[in-house]
């Protein structure tokens, strides 16, 4: 048989322990250090080995993107393959996002040769295999990942991926990092059979007998108790816990800096998406999965509140300055401990009457803010689209199934306000800071739900920020439809509020100078068609939205992705 066929190298493990480990898709971006990765990609299908199948991104922010929103839909790690410290560098923020969101990813990026004559099969052979040999290419991204290692062998790489996968899928989740030198991925090894099934994930860890007793009792017990949360639901099952329990004992949610549909949207207990009044006047709060459950310098509870904290990440061991002053600290799984939580209140007596009247109360907030927030749907200014009406106009052309991926900034309040997701896995909110994330995102969730329909709300900023030209690329090569809406008000609106924050009579306000704006604007929805051949579109007059998205939407669900360039009113009118 063809030498070709029957050599066997660390590459070919590899890839090997990937497909054994429930890896689907490469997303990648590959350079001079992958000749042995592709040549096994093509040696496996020449023979019809099931090898995960490559996806190509031609930018490293897209491929992270696009991992991340598949990892999110199935729970799944996917790998993100890189070209060596340059290609690592491109993944930018968007590797802080996978990291600040607990999503599991693999990524692999090699390393420049580390012979230069000729000693070893993969020894150097291009001038720019000097200039990417850095003293530390994992510590480019060790902050931003779970663990890092390099391959020094192909005798233990299968164990190094089923490592690397076990503690990406543990709690807390995130992101891995491994890297191989040419020589090391050409390496002949004997292949192996292994055991994938042994390499699991941490179990979860249950609330102990005392906590569960105090925490319980001491809701049942509150006044005006409340349950703050903000990424429950990566756990749909959490979700249903979290009813069940908030209707027991007529507690209200809040949503804080949600990353997910934690709670249903139209649920009478639920009370909206910021703490405000209702932190300060709680007399027991529930933390469940929030990372910053509230901004103490905006508002923080009273001093005789009782706070209780569960977390898979309790401590928050990754972020250098953080608290939260609470009663007790746990560290569990939502979905389990809510479970334990639902078990304990079922066998206590409960002062009925007062779980009603307090039920009856919330529910009248419930409606009253809903009504509020109604209002502000009614145009006001003519000629005009605001950012209320547009996702007043979203929600008509959508459904209960529709998956949302919301990155508009400092409108994603309004779109939670205005498109409200009653069923979980519905909405998804980048869980980092860095820009960029939503494009990606929708065509990794596309590609691990083909039968739903994908939405992508995001701000002008952050569709430049996620690569277009790269992103719809994709979307047409892949055939993965999904539809964007910009909300296009013309500059990044986050620094102009945050400076409005701390000045608020200052000088940049009196003299409209922050420098922020997109005084000329591209034509943001050309750029999408220029790259993938969308449906694109820009809308600018009011009488003129409703119909662009029920097209923009009819082209989705016939399999061509379409681009709505919404215009909003400009945050600034600065010039120069």
């Amino acid at each position: 048989m063809d030498n070709n066929f029957t050599r066997y190298n660390t590459a070919d493990a590899l890839l090997e322990a990937l497909q054994e480990m429930g890896v689907s898709f490469l997303f990648s971006n590959l350079g001079s250090d992958y000749p042995a990765i592709i040549e096994g990609l093509a040696k496996a299908e020449a023979v019809n080995l099931e090898r995960p199948e490559v996806i190509i991104c031609p930018h490293e922010i897209v491929a992270m993107g696009a991992a991340h929103g598949y990892t999110l839909l199935t729970g799944k790690a996917q790998g993100v393959f890189v070209h060596t410290d340059v290609g690592t560098q491109n993944l930018g923020g968007s590797i802080h996002n996978a990291f600040r969101s607990r999503v599991p990813v693999f990524i692999f990026a090699g390393e420049t040769p580390y012979t230069m004559e000729g000693e070893l099969p993969g020894s150097r052979n291009n001038y720019v295999n000097h200039l990417q040999d850095v003293f530390d290419q994992r510590g480019i991204v060790r902050p931003y990942v779970k663990w890092d290692y390099e391959v020094r062998t192909g005798k233990n790489v299968k164990k190094i991926v089923y490592r690397a996968l076990q503690l990406a899928h543990s709690d807390p989740k995130g992101p891995v990092y491994v890297t191989a030198a040419r020589e090391v991925l050409e390496e002949e090894v004997t292949a192996t059979i292994d055991s994938p099934k042994l390499w699991k994930p941490l179990e979860n860890i249950p609330l102990p007998s005392y906590g569960v007793e105090e925490i319980v009792t001491a809701l049942a017990k509150a006044t005006n108790p409340i349950i703050i949360t903000s990424y429950l639901g990566r756990d749909a099952k959490a979700v249903e816990q979290l009813v069940r329990f908030s209707e027991t004992l007529a507690i209200p949610i809040v949503e804080q800096h949600t990353n997910y549909m934690n709670f249903p949207g139209n649920h009478p207990l639920h009370l909206g998406f910021q703490g405000g009044e209702f932190v300060s006047n709680a007399d027991v709060i529930l933390v469940i999965d929030s990372d910053s459950p509230w901004v103490t310098t905006l508002n923080r509870p009273n001093e005789d509140c009782n706070v209780y904290y569960i977390d898979i990440d309790p401590l928050k061991e990754d972020i250098p300055l953080w608290y939260i002053p609470s009663s007790r600290f746990f560290k569990s799984n939502s979905c389990d401990a809510l479970q334990q939580l639902n078990d304990f209140v079922s066998t206590m007596e409960l002062d009925e009457e007062k779980i009603k009247e307090r039920f009856e109360t919330l529910s009248g907030i419930h409606n009253k803010q809903r009504d509020q927030w109604r209002e502000r749907e009614q145009l006001t200014n003519e000629g005009q689209i605001s950012a209320e009406w547009l996702t007043a106009c979203i929600r008509d052309v959508v459904d209960n199934e529709t998956i949302i991926i919301n990155e508009t900034i400092t409108n994603s309040a309004i779109v939670l306000q205005h498109l409200p997701r009653n069923k979980p896995e519905t909405m998804f909110v980048n869980g980092g800071s860095s820009l960029g994330f939503g494009g990606g995102a929708a065509f990794g969730a596309k590609l691990a739900k083909p039968d739903k329909t994908i939405v992508h709300l995001t701000g002008d900023g952050s569709y430049l920020l996620g690569v277009p030209s790269s992103l719809y690329w994709m979307s047409r090569r892949y055939s993965v439809p999904f539809l964007t809406v910009i909300y296009n008000n013309q500059g990044w609106n986050a620094t102009k509020q945050n400076l409005l924050r701390l000045y608020p009579e200052g000088i940049a306000k009196r003299d409209d100078r922050y420098w922020v704006n997109f005084e000329q604007p591209a034509d943001l929805a050309k750029i999408a068609e220029a790259a993938g051949g969308v449906y694109a579109l820009t809308v600018t007059a009011p009488e003129d939205l409703q119909e662009a998205l029920r097209v923009g939407m009819e082209a989705v669900k016939n399999g061509r992705t379409a681009v709505i360039n919404v215009y909003l009113p400009k945050i600034s009118n600065q010039i120069n």
